[in-house]
Parts: structure tokens; C-alpha cells; sequence
């Protein structure tokens, strides 16, 4: 029976991906500890501290589709953890040599490399679609770099800016992800290996502790910690925090996109796809679903990323509650980024963008979105805060008399006096008050390889 959205068989696909559910599932989490445990084996083999025809006969022996999982799950339940049950089996798999599996290693350096394990295969799909989401806004920021849109601020025209220009905001933020993403795999993916309290006394005072620790990473493809991480948990609390900082960009998106959608704005349609946001009762809607999972999905990995925080308060040199708290975020977060990171793509990858309606829109207001080009054009003759006051009342008059901007500044004999009537239509034109919205859109499309 499932319980939760991310193994339910409705909900799943909404809330994760079939290849990060394989990373995280049961499976993937077994595969890689007994890989871990291989390894670990091979290490000791290497630096001398076990035989290597014992690590040979482990590697040789040790079989993950062998494991009675009905025996683990019983087991699991009754110590509270899945190493001992799984080294138990592996050792019976193994002979002899198996009195060799786990040497000085404690359960919680297994189920944190592990952990690591999946959070290295983890980012690499992450990173992968964030590329691919990168490409797609790119394209739409360069197709749309001349599309002239309103500018919102508190859901109010503001002024003139260009959809290409809104698109190369949204990637600029995952820009800075993609790179934050690069320097967080170099730094948080660690290997662990500290045996019972962290200090590796199981295998002595000599070279052997640290030297096997040095081995299995390199084994394992992890980066080697100067010194045990069992309470030290800044590391995984850092790659969720970027899951939900990487979300939280994706949400807005969906946010801007969501409401660009309404039917009052009418500017943007997520792509079709038939019955894709349909509704029960009412025929005409097509809702714009992935822009909705990608707002949810940004609120409840910042609940992950919170809940990480709390996971890093850990007493002493093995947590008593803390540590579980991990088990059931991580997986979460990655589901949760994955999925967001796939509505993204297919919402904008076909997104449908309505240059006309876009257009009309922004002259609802009658010119009032360039009355800033209007001021700033006369303050340096009447003084700023003449020329804001002139345009003000400008503006007053336009709404009150349902007329347009341009009409009422071409009234008013002081500001024609000032300007002319020809430069007053110019000014009027949102397209001539778009700043460097080009030149900063035009620097970000061409910044195509952040990530090094």
C-alpha cells in the first residue's frame, strides 16, 4: 500500500522522476551500501589492514540480488538500521572471508557514504536537467529579446521591459545555481569512515585508520574529509539547502508563469497536451498544471531545507534523533527537485508566448506605464521634483477622462513648450524606454557554459 505522494502510483510522477526515485529507492540504497562495503574491503586490501584474497573472495561473493529483503525488513525493524542485517547476510555469502566484511567500520560510515553515494548520482541528474532547463530559457529569452511586455511591480504596470528580458532573469538565477551546484559536489560529497566515535581507534594508532579512509575514497569516487563528519552535518544540510534554493528559482518562475497564463492576462499557455489540465466540470479550462507543481514544490523543499537545519544540532559523537531526521528529508528533496526541475522543462520547453496580447496589455493603462520617461525627461529643465508633480497631475487627468497619457501631455501648452509634440510621441512609445534591458539580456544568453 502507499502512503505518500512520492510512492504513490497517482501522485509519483507529480512529485518526482523514475530516475531519481531509482537513486533513492530501497534498491539504489542497499546496491550502494553493499558497494560500500566492497569497497571498503577492497581499501583494507590495499593498505594491508585485511588479506586481499579475503577482499577478493567479498568482492567475488557478495551479491545484492541475493539478499532475502523479507529477512531485512524484519531485521531492519528490530535493530533500527540496515547495516547489521545486511552485513549479516553478506558474511554468510562470503565464508570465511566474510569475518573480514565491515572491519572497523561502524553503521553509520556505511549509511552516510551511502547516502553520499546517492547524493553524487542524485546531482548529476540534477545538474544535467538544470543544463537542459538553462538551453530552453536561453532560446526563449533570445527569441523574445525585442517582444516588449509590461514590467510588474506589485501586480501593477511599472514599466517597459521585454519578455526575452524577464526569461534572462529567471536563467541568470540558475546560472548561479549551476556554479553553486559545481562547488557543492566538490565539497560536500565526503566519504565517512571513523569507526565507533569517529577517531578510527579500531584500527590503531598507526597509518591504517586514515590510510583505508584515503582508499575507500578514492574507491568510491568521494572527496576525503580532513577529519570524521558523523555530527558535522553542514554538508548534506548544504545540498538540500541548494535543492530548495534551486526550487525556490524554478517557483518563481512558475509563479510569473501561472499568472501570465490567467485568463485576464492571457500572455502565456503552458503547451498542450490533450486533457493536460483539464477540469471535471468546466470544458474551456486548461490550467496551467506544471507552473502549480513548481510553486509546490519550491514551498515543501523549503520544509526539507528547514528540517536539514534542525538535523545538523547534534550532541556529542553520535546523535540520539537528529540523524533520522536525514533519512526521510534527503530522499524528499532530491523527489521534489527532480520533479521540479521536469515541469519546468515541459512548461517551457513548448511554452506558448502571445506577443500580441502582451502587447495590449501593456497599452491598457493608455501610456501611463512611460510616464518615468516623461518625468525624467523634464527634470533636467523643470527640476525633479517639478517634473515629477507636472506628470503626476498629467496622469491624474488621463485616468480621470479614460484618455490616453500622450493625449494629455499634447494638451498641456507648458510640457508641449518644453518637449515638442514629436518628442512627447517618442517618449510615448514603450519601446524606446526599455534601458539596458538588451545589452543585460544579450550578456546573459551569451553566457552559455557556467559550469566548469
Amino acid at each position: 500500500m502507499n502512503s505518500t505522494v512520492y510512492d504513490s502510483f497517482l501522485f509519483r510522477d507529480l512529485f518526482g522522476t523514475p530516475r531519481m526515485r531509482e537513486v533513492f529507492s530501497d534498491t539504489g540504497y542497499v546496491k550502494r551500501i553493499v558497494r560500500t562495503e566492497i569497497a571498503l574491503a577492497h581499501a583494507q586490501a590495499r593498505v594491508g589492514v585485511i588479506p586481499r584474497q579475503a577482499a577478493d573472495a567479498i568482492a567475488d561473493k557478495a551479491d545484492l540480488t541475493r539478499l532475502d529483503r523479507d529477512r531485512l525488513q524484519r531485521e531492519t525493524a528490530n535493530v533500527g538500521y540496515p547495516v547489521l542485517p545486511i552485513v549479516t547476510q553478506l558474511a554468510e555469502q562470503c565464508g570465511d572471508s566474510g569475518g573480514y566484511l565491515h572491519w572497523g567500520a561502524t553503521t553509520q560510515d556505511i549509511m552516510d557514504t551511502a547516502t553520499m553515494l546517492q547524493c553524487a548520482d542524485g546531482l548529476a541528474l540534477i545538474a544535467g536537467d538544470l543544463d537542459r532547463l538553462r538551453v530552453t530559457l536561453r532560446r526563449l529569452a533570445e527569441n523574445h529579446i525585442d517582444t516588449v511586455t509590461a514590467g510588474r511591480t506589485h501586480l501593477q504596470h511599472a514599466l517597459p521591459v521585454t519578455f526575452g528580458y524577464r526569461c534572462a532573469v529567471w536563467v541568470s538565477a540558475l546560472d548561479r545555481h549551476a556554479e553553486r551546484l559545481t562547488q557543492v559536489q566538490q565539497r560536500a560529497l565526503m566519504v565517512q569512515f571513523g569507526g565507533a566515535a569517529g577517531t578510527l581507534a579500531s584500527l590503531g594508532e598507526g597509518p591504517s585508520g586514515l590510510a583505508t579512509r584515503a582508499a575507500l575514497a578514492e574507491e568510491l569516487g568521494l572527496r576525503d574529509p580532513a577529519i570524521t563528519w558523523h555530527v558535522a552535518r553542514d554538508g548534506l544540510a548544504e545540498i538540500v539547502g541548494l535543492l530548495a534554493a534551486i526550487g525556490a528559482s524554478i517557483g518563481k518562475i512558475g509563479a510569473d508563469v501561472a499568472i501570465m497564463c490567467s485568463s485576464e492576462f492571457g500572455e502565456l499557455a503552458e503547451p498542450f497536451a490533450p486533457g493536460r489540465g483539464a477540469s471535471s466540470t468546466m470544458p474551456q479550462k486548461r490550467n496551467p498544471i506544471s507552473s502549480e507543481l513548481m510553486v509546490a514544490a519550491a514551498k515543501l523543499l523549503r520544509d526539507k531545507s528547514s528540517t536539514m537545519l534542525d538535523a545538523m544540532m547534534q550532541d556529542f559523537e553520535r546523535a540520539t534523533g537528529p540523524w533520522h531526521l536525514e533519512w526521510a528529508t534527503v530522499p524528499e528533496a532530491f523527489l521534489l527537485a527532480s520533479s521540479s526541475l521536469s515541469q519546468a522543462d515541459f512548461a517551457l520547453s513548448g511554452l506558448e508566448v502571445n506577443a500580441e496580447r502582451m502587447r495590449h496589455n501593456l497599452d491598457l493603462t493608455g501610456g501611463l506605464i512611460v510616464a518615468e520617461a516623461v518625468m525624467m525627461t523634464l527634470a533636467p529643465v523643470l527640476g525633479r521634483q517639478e517634473a515629477h508633480h507636472v506628470v503626476y497631475e498629467a496622469c491624474r487627468r488621463a485616468i480621470e477622462s479614460h484618455t490616453d497619457l500622450a493625449s494629455v501631455l499634447l494638451g498641456n501648452s507648458r510640457i508641449v513648450d518644453e518637449l515638442g509634440t514629436d518628442k512627447i510621441e517618442q517618449l510615448c512609445d514603450p519601446r524606446g524606454y526599455l534601458g539596458s534591458a538588451h545589452t543585460m539580456t544579450r550578456s546573459v544568453i551569451a553566457e552559455r557554459d557556467v559550469r566548469k
